[in-house]
Protein backbone atom coordinates (compact mmCIF):
# COMPACT_ATOMS: atom_id res chain seq x y z
CA UNK A 1 0.00 0.00 0.00
CA UNK A 2 0.94 3.63 -0.41
CA UNK A 3 2.93 4.77 2.37
CA UNK A 4 1.29 8.41 2.66
CA UNK A 5 -2.03 6.20 3.00
CA UNK A 6 0.27 4.52 6.17
CA UNK A 7 0.70 8.11 7.64
CA UNK A 8 -3.05 9.63 7.54
CA UNK A 9 -3.54 6.17 9.40
CA UNK A 10 -1.00 6.80 11.67
CA UNK A 11 -2.67 9.97 13.07
CA UNK A 12 -5.97 8.91 12.97
CA UNK A 13 -5.22 5.90 15.47
CA UNK A 14 -2.67 8.74 17.45
CA UNK A 15 -6.51 10.33 18.01
CA UNK A 16 -8.88 7.53 18.09
CA UNK A 17 -7.29 4.61 19.72
CA UNK A 18 -6.02 4.26 23.21
CA UNK A 19 -2.86 4.77 24.31
CA UNK A 20 -1.78 2.06 26.93
CA UNK A 21 1.47 3.08 27.58
CA UNK A 22 0.22 6.29 29.14
CA UNK A 23 -2.30 3.93 31.25
CA UNK A 24 0.56 1.36 32.00
CA UNK A 25 -1.12 -1.44 30.68
CA UNK A 26 0.57 -4.28 31.73
CA UNK A 27 1.46 -6.57 28.30
CA UNK A 28 1.08 -9.71 30.06
CA UNK A 29 -2.35 -8.66 31.53
CA UNK A 30 -3.95 -7.79 28.33
CA UNK A 31 -6.90 -8.55 27.21
CA UNK A 32 -7.47 -10.26 23.43
CA UNK A 33 -8.70 -6.94 22.15
CA UNK A 34 -6.34 -4.86 23.59
CA UNK A 35 -3.59 -6.87 22.13
CA UNK A 36 -4.86 -6.57 18.47
CA UNK A 37 -5.14 -2.92 19.43
CA UNK A 38 -1.18 -2.28 20.04
CA UNK A 39 -0.33 -4.99 17.28
CA UNK A 40 -2.37 -3.11 15.01
CA UNK A 41 -1.16 0.17 15.61
CA UNK A 42 2.75 -1.35 15.58
CA UNK A 43 1.82 -2.41 12.22
CA UNK A 44 0.59 0.84 11.20
CA UNK A 45 3.40 2.94 12.45
CA UNK A 46 5.90 0.48 11.26
CA UNK A 47 4.26 0.95 7.69
CA UNK A 48 4.34 4.56 8.04
CA UNK A 49 8.05 4.65 8.72
CA UNK A 50 9.54 2.26 6.14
Amino acid sequence: MNKQLFKILAKVNKVVLPSFTKKQLDIAKASKLQLAIIGWRAYVTLRALD
